[in-house]
C-alpha cells in the first residue's frame, strides 16, 4: 500500500508539474504572432485490484492539447487575405487619385492654358506673341501629357517590383512550410502527442502566405497540409515544394507576370486566377485601375492632336500654305504574342479618335477565322476574316491592316491591339514656325462691287471634304466660283458642275446632286459644296454677284483659329458625347470614385479583420489573468502532491520499524 500511494504521489507531482510547465510557457509566448494557448489534459490512471475491489492508480498525462479552432482560424486568414489585397489597391490607386486630381499638375490647367492661347491668337492672328504663345503652351500641354503618362509609369514600374518581391516571398514561405510539413508528420504519429509548437509556426507561416496571395490548405491523413493557390495549382504537397517564378507577359516583355513552374517548364498564370492578399491586389490595381487610366489619359490626348490637326489643316498659314499637324501623335501598338508560329504583322492606325475606347483588343487565328475581342468586356466584335476585323475595329476608332512576313500565319497565332496606351506619351507640338500656324481660312468671299441689293455673303469657311482625298487641289485652289442671283427664279447659279450643292435650313439639308445648275434663295440657308460652306444675309438684286475665292493673304485673318479655339466646348470624344475637358474629368472622377470605395472596404474589412481575430484570441489566445490562476492551482496541487509523498514516506519508514 504505502508504494502505490507513493506512486500516486509521484504521478500528481507530475501531473501538477506539467501544469506549471505548459502554464509557464503560455505566459512565455503570451506576445508570440501565431501561438494558440495550450493546456494539460489528464486523464485517471490505470486502477488495480486489491482483493476487496479497485484501488485508484493516481492520474496521467493523456495530451497537451492545442486550443485551436479550425473555423475561427480560417475565418482570421479570409479576411487577413482580403485586407491585405484592399490595402495594397488603396495605396496604390491613392497615388494615381492623387496624381490625376492635383489643381496644378493635373492635365486640366494645361488644358485651359493652351486653349487661352487659342482664343488670343484668334483676338489677334498677325501677332508675333500670339503666335509664340501658342506653341509654348502647347509644348507645356505635351509635357503634362507626357509628365503624367510617365509617372504612371513608373507606378506601373513600382507595381512590377513589388509582384517580384511578392514572388519571392511565397517561395520562401513555400518552403519553410514543406520543412515543417515533413516534421510534423515524423512527429505526429501518435494524435495524441501532436508537436504543438510546430503546428503553430506552419499554421502562422500559413496565414503570412495568406497575407501574399489566397492560398487554399487541406490537412490530410498524415497532419501534413497541401497548399495550392490560382486554380489549384499546388504550391506545397507534403513535403514537396512548387515553385513560382517572375515571368513576362507573351504579348509585352514588360508587364511582368507570375510563372508557375514544372520539371523545369514555366507556364504563365492568369491574372484573374491571381486574388487576395498582397500580389492580387497589385494585380486587380494594374488591371482594373492603372491599364484603363493609361489608355483613358492616352484616348485624350490622341483624341485632341487628331481633332485639332484636322482642323488645323483646313486653314491657312502666313505663307499661304494650308496647315499641317500642329500635334505629333503616337499610332496605336500591335503586339504579336511571341509563341507565334507565323511572323506576320498586324499594323493600326487610328481612322476617327471619336471613336476611341478605353479598351485593349486582341486578334485571334484559328486557322481559318480571325477573332477581334474588345478585352474590357470580352465581346467578339468579329469571327470571319480580316476584313470583317478591321470593319469592327473601324467602328472603335482604328483600322487594320495585315503586313506579310516571311512565315505566314498559323492557327493559334495572337495579336494584342493597344490604340491608346502610347497617345499621352507620343503626344507632342509638330511644328516650330510660329508662320506656319494656320489661323487664316483658306478661302475668301467678295460681294461684287456693281451689287445693288442688299445680300450679304458670309466670310465662310471649309470642312474636311475640302481636301481631296486622293490629293491634288481643292476646288477653290487655284479656281474661283461665282455665284449670281437670278430674281426672276429667286435663284442662285454658277456652281462647279461637278459638284453636289447641300442646303441646309433651320438644321436639315438638302442634297442637290451634280451637275446644278441653280437653287432657290434662302436667308440664312448654309450652303455647302466641294467642302465651302457659305450662307447669305439680306435680298439680293438680279444680277448681283458673290465671288469665292482663294485666300491670297490670310495675315490678319483668324477665322480658322476661332474654328480651333471652338472645339475646346465641343463633344468630340466618345463618340461625340466628351469634350477633352469632360473625357478627363470623367476619368478623374473615376478614379476618385474607386479610390473612395476602395478606402472604404479597407476600412470596413480591417475592422472585421479585428473583430474575427479578437473572437479567435477569446479562444486561443493567451489569457494572462487566467494563466495568473493557473499558477496558484498547480502550485496548490504540486504542494499537496509534495505532502502526499511525505505522508507516504512516513507510512513506509513506519512499516519498516514496525518490522524490526
Amino acid at each position: 500500500m504505502p508504494s502505490n500511494l507513493i506512486s500516486i504521489a509521484g504521478t500528481a507531482i507530475q501531473a501538477a508539474q506539467a501544469g506549471l510547465n505548459t502554464t509557464g510557457h503560455n505566459i512565455a509566448n503570451s506576445s508570440t504572432p501565431g501561438y494558440n494557448r495550450q493546456q494539460v489534459i489528464q486523464a485517471t490512471a490505470a486502477a488495480q485490484y486489491g482483493g476487496f475491489g479497485f484501488v485508484g492508480g493516481g492520474t496521467k498525462i493523456a495530451e497537451v492539447k492545442r486550443i485551436y479552432n479550425e473555423f475561427l482560424s480560417n475565418q482570421v486568414t479570409s479576411a487577413s487575405t482580403s485586407y491585405s489585397a484592399l490595402n495594397a489597391y488603396h495605396s496604390q490607386i491613392t497615388q494615381v487619385d492623387n496624381l490625376l486630381a492635383d489643381q496644378t499638375a493635373g492635365l486640366s490647367p494645361a488644358l485651359q492654358d493652351f486653349f487661352k492661347g487659342v482664343q488670343d491668337l484668334a483676338s489677334n492672328p498677325s501677332s508675333v506673341a500670339s503666335r509664340q504663345a501658342i506653341l509654348s503652351t502647347g509644348d507645356a500641354l505635351a509635357s503634362r501629357f507626357q509628365g503624367l503618362n510617365n509617372r504612371l509609369s513608373e507606378i506601373r514600374e513600382s507595381v512590377d517590383d513589388q509582384i517580384v518581391s511578392s514572388v519571392s516571398v511565397i517561395n520562401s514561405i513555400a518552403q519553410q512550410i514543406g520543412k515543417l510539413n515533413e516534421s510534423i508528420a515524423l512527429l505526429a504519429a501518435d494524435e495524441f502527442k501532436p508537436p504543438n509548437d510546430l503546428m503553430d509556426q506552419r499554421d502562422k507561416l500559413v496565414a503570412d502566405l495568406n497575407k501574399e496571395i489566397k492560398a487554399t490548405v487541406i490537412t490530410q491523413t498524415d497532419a501534413t497540409y497541401t497548399v495550392s493557390i490560382g486554380n489549384g495549382q499546388p504550391l506545397v504537397v507534403g513535403n514537396n515544394v512548387f515553385q513560382l517564378t517572375p515571368t513576362v507577359s507573351n504579348f509585352d516583355l514588360s508587364r511582368v507576370e507570375v510563372g508557375y513552374v514544372t520539371n523545369g517548364n514555366i507556364s504563365s498564370m492568369p491574372e484573374s486566377t491571381l486574388v487576395g492578399g498582397r500580389m492580387g491586389g497589385l494585380f486587380e490595381f494594374r488591371s482594373r485601375t492603372l491599364d484603363p487610366t493609361q489608355n483613358a489619359l492616352g484616348r485624350v490626348a490622341a483624341g485632341l492632336a487628331s481633332t485639332f490637326n484636322a482642323q488645323h489643316r483646313l486653314g491657312q498659314d502666313l505663307n499661304g500654305n494650308l496647315g499641317g499637324n500642329f500635334f505629333n501623335s503616337a499610332s496605336p501598338v500591335v503586339s504579336p504574342n511571341r509563341l507565334n508560329i507565323g511572323n506576320d504583322a498586324i499594323v493600326a492606325d487610328i481612322t476617327d479618335a471619336t471613336r476611341l475606347t478605353i479598351s485593349d483588343y486582341q486578334i485571334k487565328y484559328d486557322g481559318t477565322n480571325y477573332q477581334f475581342l474588345r478585352l474590357s468586356d470580352n465581346a467578339v466584335l468579329a469571327n470571319t476574316t480580316l476584313a470583317a476585323a478591321d470593319t469592327a475595329a473601324r467602328n472603335e476608332g482604328f483600322s487594320l491592316t495585315l503586313v506579310a512576313g516571311t512565315q505566314p500565319i498559323r492557327a493559334g497565332d495572337s495579336y494584342l491591339v493597344q490604340p491608346t496606351i502610347n497617345g499621352a506619351n507620343g503626344f507632342s507640338v509638330a511644328i516650330t514656325d510660329r508662320s506656319t500656324i494656320a489661323a487664316a481660312a483658306p478661302i475668301r468671299t467678295i460681294n461684287g462691287g456693281a451689287n445693288s441689293g442688299t445680300g450679304k455673303i458670309s466670310g465662310g469657311y471649309v470642312d474636311s471634304t475640302y481636301l481631296p482625298a486622293n490629293g491634288g487641289s481643292p476646288i477653290i485652289a487655284p479656281a474661283e466660283v461665282t455665284l449670281t442671283y437670278d430674281a426672276t427664279n429667286n435663284t442662285l447659279s454658277g456652281f462647279p458642275p461637278t459638284q453636289d450643292v447641300t442646303v441646309t435650313v433651320n438644321g436639315v439639308p438638302t442634297v442637290n446632286p451634280a451637275p446644278v445648275a441653280s437653287i432657290t434663295y434662302a436667308a440664312d440657308a448654309l450652303i455647302s459644296f466641294g467642302g465651302v460652306n457659305v450662307s447669305f444675309t439680306g435680298q439680293p438684286a438680279n444680277g448681283d454677284t458673290f465671288t469665292i475665292q482663294q485666300n491670297l493673304s490670310g495675315v490678319g485673318d483668324n477665322r480658322n483659329a476661332r474654328l480651333l479655339g471652338e472645339l475646346q466646348g465641343k463633344n468630340t470624344l466618345e463618340n461625340g458625347t466628351a469634350t477633352y475637358q469632360g473625357a478627363y474629368a470623367q476619368l478623374v472622377g473615376q478614379v476618385g470614385n474607386t479610390s473612395r470605395e476602395v478606402q472604404v472596404n479597407t476600412t470596413a474589412q480591417e475592422e472585421f479583420l479585428r473583430q474575427v481575430r479578437e473572437v479567435e484570441q477569446a479562444e486561443s489566445g493567451v489569457n494572462l489573468d487566467e494563466e495568473a490562476g493557473n499558477l496558484l492551482r498547480y502550485q496548490q496541487a504540486y504542494q499537496a502532491a509534495g505532502k502526499l509523498m511525505q505522508i507516504a514516506a512516513q507510512v513506509f519508514e513506519s512499516l519498516i520499524a514496525a518490522a524490526r
